[in-house]
């Protein structure tokens, strides 16, 4: 009974991973597919025309207006936006098939995007970055020297107002060094696949063994 309960494929783990701009997410997600090769990354639907070297269904899911419209209806997105015109949503099909098949994925997202999921799909987890200060936060996007001194100036305005948010998250972690942060994410990612409410199958399968 113990290899029949070993074979059954738990359903796989949605990490929302959100912060200030600036904050290092997008580097505390790089090292977590780095280290776990297997992690599912969520291909958003658009309905902007193709870049050069683009491909369908790899780097995004190309759709028009109304196809994107139509699945905003039905409820097929965990989250939308309209961006210049042009629609970028998070497809709730293309998410559960990775769940369904034990797979974790992971979702860099914007904090709006964020909370939209977290009110359609509220089994996910949520975890948002957090620089030391914000000073450390100020250092930080001056050193990346892509921005003028109005839109950084901007960018800290933003993330003063975005740091309320926090509170949403089911966890905070201070990014102060990105290889400590990216290992308490997933510290995190291995607690979540015991939660109660993913493996509780197991007892019934106990259970019903006894029976």
């Amino acid at each position: 009974m113990s290899n029949d309960i070993d074979n059954v494929t738990p359903k796989g783990v949605l990490l929302v991973v959100s912060g200030p701009s600036g904050a290092g997410k997008g580097t505390i997600c790089q090292m977590l597919r780095d280290q776990l090769p297997d992690l599912g990354y969520s291909i958003s639907v658009t309905t902007r025309a193709p870049r050069t070297g683009e491909v369908d269904g790899e780097s995004y899911f190309f759709k028009t207006i109304p196809d994107v419209k139509q699945m905003i209806e039905k409820g097929e997105l965990l989250e939308y936006a309209e961006v210049y015109g042009n629609y970028y949503g998070t497809p709730r099909k293309y998410v559960e098939e990775q769940l369904e098949s034990g797979r974790d994925v992971l979702l860099e997202i914007d904090i709006q995007g964020a909370l939209q999921i977290k009110k359609r799909f509220p089994e996910g987890v949520f975890v948002f970055i957090v620089p030391p200060s914000l000073d450390e936060l100020s250092a930080r996007i001056y050193k990346r020297g892509t921005d003028s001194e109005d839109v950084i100036k901007r960018r800290m305005a933003s993330a003063a107002s975005e740091l309320t948010y926090a509170a949403e998250y089911d966890y905070i972690i201070v990014n102060d060094i990105a290889e400590k942060a990216a290992q308490k994410v997933l510290t995190i990612m291995e607690a979540e696949r015991y939660r109660v409410a993913r493996t509780y199958f197991i007892v019934d399968k106990i259970c019903k063994a006894k029976k």
